[in-house]
């Protein structure tokens, strides 16, 4: 049984070591436990959830071969282009398959991202297509935060007929009453900046021909973030109604490759962990699911650099109070 003191120890915890939390549900056995918000945030604060996009990104992969949108994951990347055209005479690129997008194991011809040219592209998709491929070996893990995921948008963008935020509205965000409001296109430098801090806007970021981001780019609350990771507790079900099947579930959340360096093992977009699975972005955000303990945890954070570890501080501090 949690008590008030153990939930004055949590937040004296949060606050002092934690600061840029913006909120915090705990769900324990599809119960709602705990819900707290910080840094003036409510309920209804939207904000950037990085690279927890990419899992997400991961779930409607899923549901896209769910429909018969898209057939196997060892589909070659460039079948999904028909028209693209390499801009050199290389062979890797054409050895490139879907499956490696979702388990970072794509090469790229990048050593250092170039991210001011990726943040100006008029067309990401086109832009990471001609950085895809080079000298690398396919198969081999090389995470890619942001220039690389994209691919995954332009592929579930070709194969469903309509634009991602569009395709998530329909099949996962209205179902799960997630609020995520618009596509949102930048027109200066100076307006992804104030996006990065918002609290108030509700959207996911999409390039100028119509392509959400596959990386980063999603608003969410720690309320909509702890419903995803419920729904894949729950078996891909959500109040009785399938939303994405339990093979893929399975699936996307077993180990496919491995961040040696790190020692951590990957799914499809997931990070796993002794006892499950975890989305994990930047500055906190975080969506950890413990299959054992039938237990969901999201943290929405306000961006700041080299943020506390999360993953150590819901196995810490969370998941002893919430038995």
């Amino acid at each position: 049984m949690t008590t008030q003191q153990d939930m004055k120890e949590l937040e004296a915890i949060i606050n002092k070591d934690y600061g840029n939390t913006a909120g915090i549900v705990v769900l324990k056995d599809g119960e709602m436990q705990y819900e707290q918000y910080f840094n003036d945030c409510t309920a209804e604060s939207r904000v950037h959830i990085y690279s927890v996009t990419k899992s997400i990104v991961s779930i409607l992969i899923g549901i896209a071969m769910d429909k018969g949108f898209i057939t196997d994951i060892d589909q070659k990347v460039l079948d999904f282009f028909p028209d693209y055209v390499p801009k050199q005479r290389e062979k890797t690129i054409q050895n490139i398959t879907l499956k490696h997008l979702l388990t970072m194991t794509a090469p790229y011809k990048y050593k250092i991202a170039p991210y001011v040219k990726y943040f100006t592209s008029d067309d990401m998709v086109t832009f990471t297509l001609d950085l895809l491929g080079g000298r690398g070996k396919p198969g081999q893990f090389r995470y890619a935060p942001l220039i690389g995921p994209d691919l995954l948008t332009g592929i579930l963008k070709q194969a469903a007929g309509q634009s991602v935020f569009e395709f998530a509205q329909e099949n996962l965000f209205i179902p799960l009453k997630i609020t995520a409001e618009r596509s949102i296109v930048f027109h200066s430098k100076e307006e992804q900046l104030a996006f990065n801090k918002a609290t108030d806007i509700s959207g996911w970021v999409s390039d100028p021909s119509g392509t959400n981001t596959g990386g980063w780019g999603l608003t969410l609350s720690a309320a909509d973030m702890a419903k995803l990771g419920q729904l894949y507790l729950n078996g891909g079900l959500w109040n009785g109604k399938p939303i994405v099947s339990a093979e893929w579930i399975s699936e996307s959340t077993k180990e496919h490759s491995r961040w040696v360096k790190e020692n951590l093992a990957y799914g499809y977009l997931w990070w796993l962990h002794e006892d499950g699975f975890a989305a994990m972005g930047d500055g906190g955000n975080v969506i950890y699911v413990n299959r054992k303990k039938n237990l969901t945890v999201a943290i929405a954070s306000l961006f700041k650099p080299r943020a506390k570890d999360r993953i150590d501080f819901i196995q810490n501090y969370i998941e002893s109070k919430f038995q």
